[in-house]
């Protein structure tokens, strides 16, 4: 284990304990059905961690609210991300409403990434998934 991800670990433990409503609802779902893929919540990734994240297809879930809409919280997610991309990660970002409005496109488009391993998420700037990433109504990414 990496002495980043060592020390992310107990706070990755007690944010498992106290997981917004729509991480909650989607780990509900993730967890009862991974189409054959193992999904961890609150996975430590070097020094962040992830809301989900396949190991092995190689994908972290992050799941975004309110509060992603800010300058300076956007910064630090495309900072993050672009860590991320560094390790060979593929980064999916959703917005809380997505899953509360529309939970099976949001399944959907989650077990069409893991199923192709291969093909690449457009970076995170660029998905659209949060306010003030220019997300739209009922979007993905």
């Amino acid at each position: 284990m990496r002495r980043r991800e060592k020390r992310a670990r107990p706070l990755a433990k007690a944010l498992r304990g106290r997981m917004p409503k729509a991480e909650v609802i989607l780990w509900s779902r993730l967890r009862r059905n991974g189409h054959g893929f193992r999904i961890r919540r609150q996975h430590p990734v070097g020094p962040y961690i992830a809301d989900f994240a396949c190991v092995p297809g190689r994908l972290v879930i992050e799941v975004d609210g309110a509060t992603h809409a800010s300058d300076k919280e956007v910064a630090y997610d495309n900072g993050r991300d672009a860590y991320l991309y560094r390790l060979g990660w593929r980064v999916m970002r959703i917005r809380n409403e997505d899953i509360y409005r529309n939970l099976d496109t949001v399944l959907d488009a989650i077990w069409t990434a893991l199923h192709a391993p291969s093909a690449h998420l457009q970076p995170a700037a660029s998905m659209g998934t949060s306010p003030a990433r220019g997300g739209g109504e009922g979007k993905v990414w």
